[in-house]
């Protein structure tokens, strides 16, 4: 699996990183160092998390799991968007901590580490630009995070070395925590959605609806429910009303259909008109356009 090597990579690169960066961090005396470390700390974690629940997550439906594992990855996400948010509330206290009792920096040496930091962690992300997975793509944004994070240190430790002005270095990192704060939270309203089963993103539920309806042999479509594991693949159930007799090729057409739509994965009942669907929630509609006529008897 290339992305598995990828990760691997960033993974072996992150987590010696960030110990020396903690060495550098304290050597320099500089809490924007230490707090990146932090941050690539937590990266470096959620890297080896992600890593070995990726590869669970490839795993086969079984009978323990019949939708397969690809939730896993998502579990991935969870666990790395909670380690960063708790890194990030640390190293804001120590930057509030830092501006009420002032330490000496060594400007120069934060400057040769931040260099480092840019080159390590541009050729980290590098690495591990290419990949689909919610785990890859959340692995790849913690590099780009990384290259900015140093960027900023860079900047920030020329800034004082002119200026003399060590307050430039705690709003620094309270600025970093901030940053990684807003992203995980964002990562954690889409990781929430999908565990809570919610329609995906880009899916309206009325344009699929429409687009069957379009359909000659179908008169109805009812209980459309739309869920996706992962993020990547998507999965629907529905029932259709219909006089048709040759079913296959309805189905294929509804198939290929919801393919067109972005739904890989479609389960279809099949109902005439006289059936009287049995589950009640048939009644509910997501508008009022088209009342059921397969409730009418004749």
């Amino acid at each position: 699996m290339k992305s598995e090597k990828n990760i691997l990579t960033a993974f072996i690169l992150n987590i010696s990183f960030s110990i020396f960066e903690l060495i550098g961090g304290i050597f320099t005396n500089s809490i924007s160092i230490i707090s990146d470390a932090v941050h690539d700390f937590g990266d470096a974690l959620s890297i080896g998390i992600s890593l070995i629940l990726e590869k669970i997550s490839k795993k086969k439906p079984d009978e323990k799991y019949t939708y397969g594992y690809a939730r896993y990855s998502v579990l991935g996400a969870l666990i790395t968007t909670i380690v960063l948010t708790i890194g990030s509330i640390f190293v804001i206290l120590g930057g509030i901590n830092r501006i009420l009792n002032p330490k000496p920096i060594n400007y120069d040496g934060m400057i040769i580490f931040a260099i480092f930091g840019v080159v390590i962690n541009f050729l980290a992300a590098y690495f591990t630009r290419e990949g689909n997975s919610i785990n890859q793509k959340a692995v790849n944004l913690h590099m780009l995070e990384d290259v900015l994070g140093w960027v900023v240190v860079l900047i920030g430790s020329i800034l004082m070395k002119f200026t003399n002005i060590s307050l430039v270095d705690s709003i620094m990192s309270i600025g970093i925590a901030i940053f990684i704060l807003i992203n995980a939270f964002k990562n954690l309203k889409d990781i929430l959605d999908l565990f809570l089963e919610k329609t995906p993103k880009d899916i309206s539920v009325e344009e699929i609806k429409k687009h069957l309806l379009d359909i000659k042999e179908i008169e109805d479509v009812h209980h459309i429910h739309i869920w996706s594991m992962d993020g990547f693949t998507n999965y629907s159930t529905m029932h259709i009303v219909t006089e048709e007799k040759n079913i296959k090729e309805l189905k294929n057409k509804i198939r290929e259909e919801m393919s067109e739509l972005g739904i890989s994965h479609t389960t279809i009942e099949i109902e005439d008109k006289d059936d009287n669907c049995e589950e009640k929630e048939c009644e509910i509609k997501i508008n009022n356009e088209g009342i059921h006529h397969h409730h009418h008897h004749h």
